[in-house]
C-alpha cells in the first residue's frame, strides 16, 4: 500500500503552518490564506544534508586564531548601487532586491549585467517572467547588450543548474525567485515551500562555487516582502527599492547586510534609458524649492551621507470634526506627537486644524533629527510667517519641549554651508559643541521649542 503523504497548511504570507485548514492566520493575521502543501520526506543528516563548502575536518578554535582577511570586491559600475551594498559584490554572496512592480528592479539589475560583462566577468541572467525576446528589447533600450552576459528563459531550478554548469558565471541574476519551482517539491511556483526550497538551493550554489547571486522578489499590498520571512534570513543583503512607479526619483535602502552598514542610501533617477545615478541629490531635491510659509529644508544623514530635503506643511481651519491628518514621507503617528507637543507647550490653537504634511522629491524620512524642521513647517504654516532667509532646521524634540542633540551635527551643518545656506537653527548642545570649528555659517542654538520658534521666525 503506498504511504499517505503528510500535508500541512502554510500561510502565503508569513510562513506560519498549522496541521488543519484556519480561515485566519494565527502568525500575520490576514484571511484565506493558509495552502495546503505537501511535507517532503525528512533526510538523514549522514544521507547528504546541504553542504556549502565548508570542510568537515574543520575543528573549534579559539576566535583570535581565526585568519581575517579583506573580503574581494568587484563593482557594480554603479556608485549608488556600490554604496549600498558596502562597497561592491562579493564573490559567493546573494543578494535580494524586492520592490513595487514597475519600480525599476529589472532594469536596474540588467544594466549592472551589462556593466560587469563589459568588465571581463560572465553574466548569467534567468528570467522567469519574460522571453528571451522581451529581455533583448529592453537591453537595446538600455544600452545594455555585452558578449559576455548569457539570457536564458526558464522556471525549473534543475535546469537552471545545468545551465550554471555550462555557463560557469561570475554572477547570476534571478528574476524572480516567485517563479522559479524545484520539481520534487509538491506545491506551485511561488508557494512558501517553493520559495524557501530554492532559496536554499540558489545559496548552496553561490557559497559552493563562489558565485554572487541577484534574487528579484515581489512584495505584497502593504509593501513588505512576499513569501516567508525566512527568505531575509538566508540571503546576505536585501535591499528594498522605494517610490512611486510613477515618480522621477527612486531610493535603494540596505535592510540587511552582513558586509557592511544598513543604513546607506542610493538615489537614481528614472530616464527613457533607465535608472541613472543621482550624486549630488540635495542640489536637486532643491532646485526647484520657493520660499513660503510652511517650508523648512532639513539636512537629513543616511548612513555616511548628508541630504538636504523640504519639508512642507500646510495648516488650514476647517469645519469638519475630527479634523484631518494627513502625512507623506512621514511617519503620522509622529505629526501627532508633534501637534499636541506645539498644542501643549507653546500653547498654538492647531487642534482645529487640517495638517497636511509632505516631503518634496518623495524621501521618506525616519529620523528624530527632523523633530524640529516638522514642528517649525506646522507653525510657520499656521501662523503665515516666513523663516529667515537661507536657514536649515534640525533637533530632535521631546515631549516636555525641549530640543534635544542629535548625532553628526558636524556633518549637516557642512553639507548646508556647502550649497549656500547661511543660518542654521539647532539644538543649544549641538551649537556650543561646533561654534570653535565652523566658520562661514551663522549657527542659533535652541533649548526648548519656543526658543527655536523665535529664532526661525524672528518678528518682522
Amino acid at each position: 500500500m503506498a504511504k499517505k503523504k503528510k500535508t500541512v497548511f502554510v500561510c502565503q504570507e508569513c510562513g506560519y503552518e498549522a496541521p488543519k485548514w484556519l480561515g485566519r492566520c494565527p502568525g500575520c493575521g490576514a484571511w484565506n490564506t493558509m495552502v495546503e502543501e505537501v511535507v517532503a520526506p525528512e533526510t538523514s543528516a549522514r544521507g547528504g544534508g546541504l553542504q556549502l563548502g565548508l570542510s568537515d575536518a574543520q575543528k573549534p578554535k579559539p576566535i583570535g586564531d581565526v585568519e581575517v582577511e579583506d573580503l574581494p570586491r568587484y563593482s557594480t559600475c554603479s556608485d549608488e548601487l556600490d554604496r549600498v551594498l558596502g562597497g561592491g559584490i562579493i564573490p559567493g554572496s546573494m543578494v535580494l532586491i524586492v520592490g513595487d512592480p514597475g519600480v525599476g528592479k529589472s532594469s536596474l539589475t540588467l544594466r549592472v549585467c551589462a556593466d560587469v560583462a563589459r568588465g571581463g566577468r560572465r553574466v548569467l541572467y534567468v528570467t522567469g517572467e519574460e522571453s528571451t525576446r522581451q529581455v533583448r528589447m529592453r537591453a537595446d533600450r538600455l544600452n545594455a547588450v555585452a558578449e559576455t552576459l548569457f539570457v536564458v528563459s526558464e522556471t525549473n531550478l534543475e535546469t537552471i543548474e545545468t545551465h550554471i554548469e555550462n555557463v560557469r558565471p561570475d554572477l547570476l541574476v534571478i528574476d524572480s525567485i516567485q517563479t522559479i519551482f524545484k520539481p520534487d517539491v509538491q506545491s506551485a511556483p511561488g508557494s512558501v515551500s517553493q520559495v524557501r526550497e530554492c532559496a536554499v538551493e540558489l545559496l548552496r550554489i553561490a557559497k559552493t562555487k563562489g558565485i554572487a547571486a541577484f534574487i528579484i522578489g515581489h512584495v505584497t499590498k502593504d509593501g513588505t516582502l512576499a513569501g516567508p520571512r525566512v527568505l531575509e534570513h538566508i540571503v546576505d543583503t536585501v535591499l528594498y527599492f522605494e517610490g512611486e512607479r510613477n515618480a522621477e526619483y527612486r531610493v535603494l535602502r540596505a535592510v540587511k547586510n552582513r558586509f557592511g552598514s544598513t543604513n546607506e542610501l542610493g538615489l537614481f533617477e528614472m530616464r527613457e534609458a533607465g535608472l541613472v545615478d543621482v550624486p549630488d541629490a540635495s542640489k536637486l531635491f532643491l532646485s526647484d524649492r520657493q520660499e513660503d510659509s510652511g517650508t523648512v529644508i532639513v539636512p537629513t544623514v543616511e548612513g555616511t551621507r548628508p541630504l538636504l530635503v523640504e519639508v512642507q506643511a500646510l495648516v488650514a481651519p476647517t469645519p469638519y470634526v475630527p479634523p484631518h491628518r494627513t502625512a507623506d514621507a512621514v511617519d503620522i503617528k509622529r505629526i501627532q506627537l508633534l501637534l499636541a507637543v506645539l498644542e501643549k507647550r507653546v500653547h498654538l490653537s492647531i487642534g482645529a486644524c487640517d495638517v497636511y504634511v509632505k516631503v518634496a522629491g518623495g524621501i521618506r524620512i525616519d529620523e528624530p533629527a527632523a523633530d524640529l524642521a516638522l514642528c517649525v513647517a506646522m507653525a510657520s504654516s499656521f501662523a503665515g510667517r516666513l523663516l529667515m532667509p537661507k536657514t536649515i532646521v534640525f533637533g530632535e524634540v521631546g515631549l516636555a519641549g525641549e530640543v534635544r542633540a542629535v548625532s553628526q551635527a558636524e556633518l549637516r551643518v557642512a553639507e548646508a554651508k556647502r550649497l549656500g545656506f547661511e543660518n542654521v537653527v539647532l539644538p543649544k548642545k549641538n551649537a556650543l559643541q561646533l561654534e570653535d570649528d565652523i566658520t562661514g555659517i551663522r549657527l542659533f542654538g535652541a533649548s526648548t521649542i519656543r526658543e527655536a520658534l523665535s529664532l526661525a521666525m524672528p518678528r518682522q
